[in-house]
């Protein structure tokens, strides 16, 4: 047996390394896609609500300053839980009207603390913001974010 990798033995090694691995990232990728789609996603409480909810999200560019699920600034507290924070899953009515109650009485100018600008809006735009982010709290993060705080 020869101790010399030869110009095609190496061309055969790369070529089948390279298809090995193609292979192996088109699975993963339909994988994840087949997770998030079938699993991690709960499709069937996409309400038009939770859709104008996130229009509102986008619109008053809430991601400049929140994170939601890990994405966005990290200026202000992670929203991805904010429905677990405030107890909604105890108690939904409750829940509401703290994040409800929380959004109009911006901003709270307290000294040494970051100021969230006053929002003007109105009622549906309120409760599909929070029915957004009740969905988004329903989501299946795997743990994340790692701490109750975000």
């Amino acid at each position: 047996m020869s101790d010399v990798l030869t110009r095609s033995a190496a061309r055969n090694i790369f070529y089948g390394g390279s298809l090995f691995f193609f292979i192996l990232f088109a699975g993963l990728t339909a994988h994840t896609h087949w997770y998030m789609v079938t699993t991690s996603t709960d499709s069937e409480a996409l309400t038009d609500s939770v859709k104008r909810g996130k229009h509102v999200w986008e619109e008053n560019s809430c991601i400049n300053c929140h994170s939601i699920l890990g994405e966005g600034a990290y200026f202000a507290p992670e929203l991805g839980n904010v429905w677990t924070r405030y107890g909604g899953r105890e108690n939904a009515e409750t829940a509401r009207a703290g994040l409800k109650g929380w959004i109009r009485a911006q901003p709270l100018n307290v000294p040494g603390r970051r100021v969230m600008p006053k929002f003007d809006l109105d009622e549906e735009e309120l409760d599909a913001l929070i029915d957004f982010l009740q969905w988004t709290d329903s989501i299946d993060t795997q743990d994340w974010p790692p701490t109750p705080a975000g």
